[in-house]
């Protein structure tokens, strides 16, 4: 009996899994358990569709040992002609009591930031979407050397209509 009720829990958690149907491309890259500022993360898709708009995230999965409330990021996206549009932006993580954003119901959160909405590609090729971690304490200069509490960096495009 054990065994069919794991073989339906496996198929059910295969079929909840494949019913994303607003992802294009999603995946994500472990950090371990610090995010070194050198370390920068990055993804390679190819994109055909220029004329849909797309949203595009940054996600993260970090733990109760990341210590700040707000994230700054440095993104870069290098477009099939080689030109490349870098942004720096910036994220609230923790609620003013320190309780971290994100979903998760143990001390793992998931955060879904958004990078680009309504995002439409210019062209059709390779790109390269690069993510590096740029927070500094209040009054420095220098940035932290490493972050801990983020595991894994990922990145998203999603349809803005199901298909």
């Amino acid at each position: 009996m054990n065994l069919k009720l794991s073989i339906f829990s496996i198929a059910f958690v295969i079929l909840f899994a494949s019913c994303d149907d607003t992802r294009v491309f999603d995946e994500y890259k472990t950090v371990g358990d610090s995010w070194h500022k050198d370390s920068i993360v990055s993804f390679e898709f190819n994109q055909k569709d220029t004329v849909k708009p797309y949203n595009l995230f940054v996600n993260l999965r970090n733990n109760n040992n990341y210590k700040y409330s707000n994230l700054f990021l440095i993104v870069s996206m290098e477009h099939p002609n080689g030109f490349t549009k870098v942004d720096t932006l910036q994220y609230l993580m923790a609620n003013p009591d320190g309780t971290l954003l994100g979903d998760g119901f143990a001390d793992i959160k998931e955060s879904k930031l958004y990078y680009k909405e309504k995002f439409k590609f210019p062209k059709a090729g390779k790109y390269k979407v690069s993510v590096q971690q740029a927070v500094r304490k209040t009054g420095k200069v220098a940035g932290e050397k490493s972050l801990d509490g983020i595991n894994d960096v990922g990145f998203r495009i999603e349809n803005l209509e199901s298909k």
